[in-house]
């Protein structure tokens, strides 16, 4: 079983997203380009992190060849018009290519896998070179939604406690959460994907178990009970909504809301903030399960 890794998070708004998450209380690493168009900052958990996703060089947006899948172009695309929000869920690994393989037996749409490394600076200053290697897989039905695996190759210059220590005490990753019409209907593709324990099985929710952190879709009703603000337009099928982060002390987290004036609504497991906020998606906190 695999636990997951990171998702995508696009904004329009970069710096100020960057902004807005450094006043509510999280240490975020420095911007970053890749040599393919995109650029992001990343806010480091326990074996996870959000990675905000702009668009600083569309014109480095390469056209993906035959069989691959343009991890650029999908997030350019996911991006016009102004929209934000959620674009891509990814799962860990270590061997994308057996990952791929996977896919391929199981019958999932899939791409051939892709390699890339970028630049990353170090707590201390230092630049160095992080590589990744990834597998892809989407769903016909999911146009606005894609996921993958992600292998990387210099883990020791990628994660940094200095990086996943928060003023929010944001600990680890509890929940991605994903809304379509009719849940049910994904539960097989969600936990062949991901390989985890199919927990909740319903017409109104779905929830598969990973390593770590857990993948739900729920209904729009349902989620909007759960997360406390309306569920996005499923005019493009099932999309990834929102995300619940595991804080050690909710007192913690509630006090640099407030002292942000950043507005909060309250949860049955603890408090979020809005797409308003939190650029096209819902940002949810709870204490430590």
């Amino acid at each position: 079983m695999a636990g997951l890794d990171h998702l995508v998070h696009c904004t329009g708004n970069f710096d100020g997203l960057r902004a807005t998450m450094s006043q509510i209380g999280f240490t975020l690493t420095p911007p970053a380009e890749h040599p393919f168009g995109t650029g992001n900052s990343l806010v480091q958990l326990d074996g996870f992190f959000l990675e905000f996703l702009h668009l600083p060089n569309p014109h480095l947006v390469p056209q993906p060849g035959e069989g691959e899948f343009g991890f650029a172009i999908f997030n350019a695309d996911y991006m016009k018009n102004g929209a934000e929000g959620i674009s891509m869920l990814v799962f860990e690994s270590a061997d994308a290519a057996a990952e791929q393989a996977r896919f391929v037996t199981e019958g999932l749409d899939t791409y051939k896998p892709f390699e890339f490394s970028r630049l990353a600076q170090q707590p201390d200053g230092e630049e160095v070179t992080v590589g990744f290697s990834l597998a892809f897989a989407t769903h016909a039905d999911m146009p606005k939604a894609a996921f993958f695996y992600c292998q990387q190759h210099a883990p020791e210059y990628f994660w940094k406690a200095e990086y996943q220590r928060h003023a929010n005490s944001a600990v680890r990753i509890g929940e991605v959460a994903m809304v379509g019409a009719n849940p049910l209907h994904y539960a097989n593709f969600l936990a062949t994907l991901s390989q985890g324990d199919l927990v909740v099985s319903a017409e109104n929710l779905v929830r598969v178990k990973t390593e770590r952190g857990a993948l739900a879709m729920y209904s729009s009703a349902a989620f909007q009970a759960a997360y406390g603000f309306a569920a996005p337009s499923l005019d493009d099928g099932p999309v990834l909504a929102g995300y619940r982060i595991e804080v050690a002390n909710r007192e913690v987290a509630l006090n640099q809301l407030d002292a942000a004036r950043v507005s909060w609504r309250d949860t049955p497991t603890g408090h979020a903030i809005g797409p308003d906020i939190a650029s096209g998606a819902v940002m949810a906190f709870s204490e430590v399960f």
